[in-house]
């Protein structure tokens, strides 16, 4: 009964952390701002879209899929068997749960984006890639914005 409720507390206190701390993974959109990026200048550049390319944007991989995947499959790994068994057990749990978890991460965060090559109309192109939020295609008229940090983001 003890056992049961330390895995059952653990998975409690793990599970809306993960939750919490996977949601904070930086946005790709053209539409997300940082606070940093709120109330700065951004360099405004106009263009045409020369081509649109799907691409995928790799997931965070932060390390707390990691730990936590680690921590709950060392949890369950210690419910079984005993001695020697129980500690081999434990170990196993634990890296295949951190192996598990980080994969698990990576995937919920991955998405799906664009990279968009745009003719700036001083003739110069540039490619950005970007949430795919927002549909362009070959021909559009667009604006490409860019702060003092090189970060750019096209938007209509």
């Amino acid at each position: 009964m003890k056992k049961q409720f330390h895995v059952a507390a653990l998975l409690l206190v793990t599970l809306p952390l993960v939750t919490l701390l996977s949601g904070c993974p930086a946005s790709m959109s053209a539409s997300a701002y940082t606070r940093d990026q709120a109330r700065s200048a951004q360099n405004v550049e106009y263009g045409t879209v020369q081509s649109v390319r799907e691409v995928q944007i790799e997931g965070t991989k932060s390390g707390v899929g990691t730990v936590a995947g680690g921590a709950i499959g060392g949890v369950l790994g210690n419910e079984v068997g005993a001695g020697t068994g129980r500690t081999l057990a434990t170990i196993g749990g634990g890296l295949a749960g951190a192996v598990a978890g980080s994969a698990i991460e990576e995937g919920a965060t991955r998405q799906r984006g664009l990279e968009i090559t745009v003719r700036l109309d001083n003739g110069r192109t540039m490619a950005v890639t970007q949430a795919a939020d927002e549909s362009f295609v070959a021909g559009d008229r667009v604006r490409v914005l860019t702060d003092r940090y090189g970060t750019a983001r096209v938007v209509r």
